[in-house]
């Protein structure tokens, strides 16, 4: 099979983030979370390290977010009906968005808590 041309394969890549933002609660949720960063980061006039430690767990949040959906989507394809197996895939794909939601809070909490207080 031939591998299509750069710019094709970047077109697919945001096809699947507008398809993640279209369709994934969660996703839309962590975009907002993500809007909302993108303002205090120019509000509060973050320093560049600052910055660059929000955006990195921002985008981390949503990375893992995406890998969990295809995760779950591959698992109900593969077995349809209730698997207890499957069941453990999906939960600690799950854990997964969890620990770097968590991490994001705290280095939220960390960064804005010296512009805020």
């Amino acid at each position: 099979m031939r591998k299509p041309p750069v710019h094709k394969s970047f077109l697919n890549a945001f096809r699947g983030v507008f398809l993640m933002m279209r369709n994934e609660r969660n996703f839309q949720l962590e975009l907002l979370a993500f809007l909302i960063n993108v303002f205090l980061i120019f509000y509060l006039q973050l320093s560049s390290l600052d910055l660059v430690l929000i955006l990195i767990v921002s985008f981390g949040v949503l990375s893992a977010e995406i890998f969990n959906t295809a995760i779950e989507k591959i698992c109900d394809i593969i077995q349809p009906e209730f698997d207890k197996r499957i069941g453990f895939i999906k939960d600690i794909s799950a854990g997964a968005v969890v620990l770097m939601a968590i991490l994001a809070v705290v280095v939220g909490v960390l960064v804005y808590g010296k512009y805020i207080f």
